[in-house]
C-alpha cells in the first residue's frame, strides 16, 4: 500500500492568507525553519497508478500539480485519481470536489449522514449534476466494511468519531453516526494497516486497540495544547469545543503514541498556531524524541 500526503496542514493552510501569528509571520519573513502546508488530504494506492483521494481540499488543484503520479497521461485528459472517500463533509475536506468536476463521472464515498448534508445546506452533489453527470454517490455504512472496485487488495473499515457536523449543516447540533469517520485501511495482499483519523476527539480503548493493530498510525495533530487559540489570541475555541484532541501533557495523544510499539506515527492536520510547524521548536524537538514525525506535503509512506 502506498500512501501519499497532499496536504498536511488544518483549515487555511500553513501560513493561512489572512493570519499573522508567530507561525506564519515567521514562514513569510524567514526567521523560523519550517515547510509551507496546504489543507489535508491524503492518496492511497495499491499499485501506485490508481489513486483513492481520502478528503477533497480546497487546495487540490495544487496538490494535484505537485503529485505527478496522479497524472499518468495514458489519454488525453486522463487521472490516476478514480475514487473519493469522504470523512466528513466539512466546507476543509469537500470544497475539492468542485475543482475536480471537469473528471466527472467520480465515485464519491461518503455516510448517509455526510451525503445529507452534501445534498442539503452544501448541494455539491446536486450542483454538479450538470457536469457530465456529476459524483455517483457510494454509500459507506460506518459499521462494515467495504471495497473500491479496482483496488482487490484492500479494504476499508470505517469508525466512527465523535466530532460536530459543519456549521452549515441541517443537523450541526443535533450529533449522529456518520457525520465523522475515520478509517482503517488494511493491505490484503501484505497484511499491513493504516489507522487515518485527521479528526480525532478523543482517544478511547477501542481507538487504543486499532492503533495498536496498525502498522502506521496518522492522527489528528491539529493543537499542541488544548487552549492553544486562545493562548494565542487567534481563537476562543478549544480543541475539544473544535473536535480535536491536544498533543502534549495529560490525556494528549503523545501519551498513547508512547504505549505503542512498532508503529509508524505520524500527526497530520496541523494548525498553523501549533508550535511542532517549527522544526527548531522545544515542541518539536520533543516529538522526535518520542519517534512521532509530522507529516509534511508529498510525504510518502509504503506499507
Amino acid at each position: 500500500m502506498y500512501i501519499h500526503v497532499l496536504g498536511s496542514a488544518a483549515g487555511g493552510g500553513f501560513p493561512q492568507w489572512n493570519c499573522n501569528c508567530h507561525n506564519c509571520h515567521g514562514l513569510r519573513q524567514g526567521t523560523i525553519q519550517a515547510k509551507a502546508r496546504t489543507q489535508s488530504s491524503i492518496a492511497i494506492s495499491e499499485n501506485g497508478i490508481d489513486w483513492i483521494l481520502c478528503n477533497a481540499s480546497p487546495d487540490i488543484r495544487q496538490q494535484l500539480f505537485d503529485f505527478k503520479a496522479a497524472q499518468p497521461a495514458r489519454k488525453l485528459r486522463d487521472t490516476g485519481i478514480t475514487n473519493v472517500v469522504l470523512m466528513d463533509s466539512q466546507l476543509d475536506h469537500t470544497t475539492g470536489l468542485l475543482t475536480l468536476r471537469e473528471g466527472c463521472p467520480i465515485k464519491v464515498w461518503c455516510t448517509d449522514m455526510v451525503h445529507q448534508d452534501l445534498t442539503t445546506g452544501f448541494p455539491i452533489f446536486n450542483m454538479l449534476k450538470h457536469w457530465n453527470g456529476g459524483f455517483e454517490y457510494r454509500q459507506i455504512d460506518p459499521k462494515s466494511s467495504f471495497k473500491i472496485e479496482g483496488f482487490e487488495h484492500l479494504e476499508f473499515t470505517p469508525l466512527i468519531i465523535r466530532s460536530a457536523a459543519p456549521p452549515y449543516s441541517p443537523h450541526r447540533h443535533d450529533p449522529h453516526d456518520g457525520d465523522n469517520i475515520a478509517l482503517i485501511v488494511k493491505d490484503l495482499k501484505t497484511h499491513k494497516q493504516l489507522f487515518y483519523a485527521p479528526g480525532l476527539g478523543k482517544i478511547d480503548d477501542q481507538v487504543m486497540q486499532i492503533m495498536q493493530a496498525s502498522d502506521c498510525v496518522m492522527i489528528d495533530g491539529t493543537l499542541w495544547t488544548d487552549t492553544e487559540m486562545q493562548e494565542y489570541g487567534v481563537g476562543k475555541k478549544t480543541g475539544q469545543e473544535m473536535g480535536h484532541l491536544h498533543i502534549s501533557g495529560e490525556g494528549g495523544s503523545l501519551s498513547y503514541l508512547d504505549q505503542l510499539e512498532n508503529t509508524r506515527n505520524v500527526l497530520i492536520h496541523i494548525n498553523n498556531t501549533n508550535p511542532i510547524l517549527n522544526e527548531q521548536s522545544q515542541q518539536a524537538a520533543e516529538l522526535k524524541a518520542h519517534g512521532v514525525e509530522v507529516a509534511f506535503d508529498g510525504m510518502q509512506i509504503d506499507l
